[in-house]
């Protein structure tokens, strides 16, 4: 039977079974390949660069690897969002911190005195900006979330976004509008 995948028709959670009680990769290689396009998309959504976001992707295998050894997951989706969002907020500050560092010393001046630019506060805000924003996509109805996601997140155009839904081209503009203007309310709404 060469070539039929074992793990195909498991579920998430029994497939985080399966790797726990045998520690083969195989498992979480069939839950990385399930969700690669939504970790490489949200991983573009905060680098906003191809070749990081590969990268960031392959990261997150391994840190798939590590962390599926022990946790207990009961909505791997929503579980592995958190984790993508959170591995890629902490390389942005991993690396904003890396450049703020070398920016000062090639400067000189005050390197060990306390920066009171408030760029720590920025990030913050942008952090739950962006988290608020995640939240709010969930929030619109299905066909709106999907056509935002596509257009906006993954960049397609309207055809294409027409042609992956098989929604009518005229409806994929109207939900976008629609989309983007129910965004804009709830985020103008939201409190944490």
């Amino acid at each position: 039977m060469f070539g039929i995948n074992p793990y195909r028709n498991k579920s998430d959670i029994e497939l985080i079974a399966q790797y726990q009680t045998g520690l083969k990769p195989d498992p979480v290689g069939e839950l990385f390949k399930r969700y690669s396009a939504m970790i490489y998309s949200i991983c573009y959504k905060y680098f906003r660069d191809s070749d990081l976001s590969k990268d960031a992707s392959m990261d997150i295998f391994e840190v798939l690897l590590e962390k599926l050894k022990t946790h207990q997951v009961s909505n791997f989706k929503s579980w592995l969002h958190t984790l993508v969002r959170n591995h890629c907020l902490m390389q942005l500050r991993a690396s904003k911190t890396e450049y703020e560092f070398d920016d000062r010393l090639k400067n000189d001046t005050g390197v060990f005195m306390e920066d009171d630019s408030g760029s720590h506060q920025e990030i913050v805000e942008k952090e739950n900006k962006l988290v608020a924003l995640e939240l709010c996509i969930t929030r619109l109805n299905d066909e709106q979330r999907v056509c935002v996601e596509l257009f906006y997140l993954e960049q397609k155009s309207y055809t294409e976004i027409s042609s992956v839904t098989g929604f009518d081209l005229k409806k994929v503009k109207s939900y976008i509008q629609n989309g983007k203007r129910n965004l804009k309310i709830m985020m103008d709404n939201y409190h944490d």
